[in-house]
């Protein structure tokens, strides 16, 4: 049974009960059910927060949304000339137009949500000190927001690889974009509840993640096969148990060729998402007594 304190009402005068945890130290960190119930109670504040940045963030710009769609296809359209014209990382490569952009635009949701996530709890200060509420509901509205700036890309998405040749090869199969989207946004919310604590003890990290992603785009096979490296057998199971590389793959072979994923990418993607999902959200509720004070 829990242990109640009592208050009394100035009008009623009849004492009311309150759970005791709720009346502790202001910042410290309740229970882990607590914790969970209390996230779960500010759900819509998560999703509205999310939709004021993504119109603020569009507000300020001349074309407004127009860029959520503008970015990806113009730094898909620089990879296909640098590497499928002049590179011709296109080679033994069918449809690799498509291949292209679904590894662009499914990639870059990712690097938006981990660099976002780095820079959560600092740029959430003056909410942090200014109201009681659990703090990863930070990392939560980075990804909720990217994941809403996706939705017009991913139309825009579909829509380039109905027009343009050669025609994919649509079967049953595209519905598993969905488990593996779900399987991606959980992964990438683990680095974000991992990233924000890491970035608000070490403000640096930012950069450092800026690096990384640029090693990690090109160990995800965005716009190359890593059939390339056939003799290097060491450098292929390093890039498959990347889980970008897993999840981009499900995509193309579900979107494009109408294949069946292997068995092992799909163990992959999903043992990526869910070791990294609570992994990150306990490393992160481990840190929530410090995130109301400066570093």
């Amino acid at each position: 049974m829990s242990t109640t304190n009592t208050s009394t009402s100035t009008d009623s005068k009849e004492p009311v009960a309150v759970a005791s945890w709720s009346l502790g130290q202001v910042g410290r960190r309740p229970p882990l059910d607590t914790y969970l119930r209390q996230l779960w109670r500010r759900r819509y504040f998560i999703r509205e927060e999310a939709r004021s940045k993504v119109a603020g963030t569009a507000n300020r710009n001349l074309l407004g949304y127009g860029w959520l769609v503008l970015n990806p296809l113009l730094m898909g359209l620089g990879f296909y000339v640098i590497f499928g014209l002049i590179l011709n990382t296109s080679r033994g490569i069918d449809n690799f137009v498509g291949y292209l952009m679904i590894g662009v635009f499914f990639f870059q949701l990712s690097i938006r949500c981990v660099t976002g996530g780095t820079q959560a709890i600092r740029s959430g200060q003056a909410m942090i000190r200014a109201f009681a509420f659990p703090r990863a509901a930070l990392p939560i509205t980075v990804v909720v927001r990217e994941v809403m700036n996706f939705m017009p890309t991913f139309l825009v998405l579909a829509v380039v690889l109905s027009v343009l040749p050669p025609d994919e090869n649509l079967t049953w199969r595209v519905v598993l974009v969905i488990p593996a989207f779900l399987c991606q946004t959980l992964f990438v919310l683990g680095c974000a509840f991992f990233l924000a604590r890491l970035g608000h003890i070490v403000p640096d990290i930012s950069n450092v993640v800026s690096v990384f992603a640029r090693f990690w785009l090109y160990a995800s096979g965005v716009f190359f096969s890593i059939d390339r490296f056939v003799d290097q057998p060491a450098l292929q199971a390093v890039m498959k148990v990347n889980p970008m590389y897993s999840y981009l793959q499900i995509y193309r072979n579900s979107i494009l060729y109408g294949l069946d994923s292997p068995l092992w990418m799909w163990l992959l993607a999903v043992g990526w998402a869910f070791v990294f999902v609570i992994f990150g959200f306990l490393f992160f509720y481990r840190g929530e007594e410090s995130y109301g004070k400066a570093q």
